[in-house]
């Protein structure tokens, strides 16, 4: 989700003194740790239920927890005129992105999913020269031959292996749709003026919509079978979604969306420890060193002066 051009408020104050950078650095480092959570929370999830019904609650669980949070401030709760159809829109494109990604889960190592999915920048930069006249900078050509180095890397399968195939396209798709909606919200003026939680809440919704209208179609809606299923289910719309969107937005308000989006190299980072400690994945070296390639390639473009790129990652 893009911040450039949004309106000053209590939400996007200007960068404070030391003190307040410090504690921006600290937020931007949390909404990262607790958008990597993704995989460690969905995982455990498929033993007995499909990416869809999982999508399904994590999605409408986060959208009471925003709404509070929207009517404790005192703010309006539903869409003004013009704004429900970019809402609709663009929730749509990232509950596609969210399937996307989810569905990858089930194909390949999810922390290697993860680290792949911190395309998007790069992505997102590339829509921007194509499609919206964006001057092409030397060093979104270096981002990408060193995003595309990582990818081949990574999809080199092990000795006696095969590349799953489906797994990589589905996680390029994710981060792809997930360009489409960055891009979306930053040309979109109607977008560009909502105050980022209501924009949540409501994408949120209509995302989950989707996953609602595909039921039918994936085999109708699998309930958590256990309180540690329920549990799961309950993180993933806390950490991943509600916390992450709420400390982007302070770590933005304190410091500004290019250091905020640096930091979000530790998302990866933590889906990727989180994978191997509890979920038991393993990782190769020539792996890690891809992984690196394209963590560097979207550092590159941020600090190259893309902050558009950057935003809350709450909804994929």
């Amino acid at each position: 989700m893009n911040f450039r051009n949004r309106p000053t408020g209590p939400d996007m104050a200007a960068p404070g003194p030391r003190r307040g950078r410090f504690n921006g650095y600290i937020f931007a480092a949390l909404a990262a740790a607790f958008y990597g959570t993704n995989p460690l929370f969905a995982v455990p999830l498929y033993g007995g239920m499909d990416a869809v019904s999982v999508l399904v609650f994590r999605y409408l669980l986060g959208i009471p927890l925003l709404a509070a949070i929207i009517i404790g401030r005192s703010q309006r709760l539903l869409p003004e005129r013009g704004e429900a159809l970019p809402l609709a829109v663009s929730g749509v494109i990232m509950g596609l992105s969210s399937l996307a990604l989810y569905e990858a889960y089930r194909f390949m190592n999810a922390g290697l999913a993860s680290t792949l999915l911190f395309m998007y920048p790069v992505l997102t930069s590339l829509l921007m020269t194509l499609f919206f006249h964006e001057k092409f900078r030397l060093i979104t050509g270096v981002c990408l031959g060193l995003a595309a180095a990582g990818l081949a890397l990574l999809m080199q399968p092990a000795e006696g292996a095969g590349v799953n195939v489906r797994g990589f396209a589905l996680i390029f798709l994710s981060s792809l749709t997930y360009a489409v909606y960055l891009v979306m919200v930053k040309v979109s003026r109607a977008l560009a003026l909502i105050p980022p939680v209501r924009s949540l809440l409501w994408q949120l919704l209509f995302g989950g919509l989707v996953f609602v209208a595909i039921l039918p179609w994936s085999g109708g809606l699998t309930l958590p079978g256990t309180l540690f299923a329920w549990g799961n289910v309950a993180c993933l719309a806390l950490f991943p979604t509600v916390l992450s969107l709420i400390f982007t937005l302070r770590a933005i308000a304190a410091n500004g969306p290019t250091p905020t989006a640096i930091f979000g190299a530790l998302q990866p980072v933590t889906a990727v420890s989180l994978s191997l400690i509890f979920l038991g994945e393993s990782i190769s070296g020539r792996e890690i060193f891809g992984g690196c390639l394209i963590v560097g390639a979207t550092l590159l473009v941020v600090a190259g002066g893309r902050e558009g790129t950057a935003g809350p990652k709450a909804g994929t």
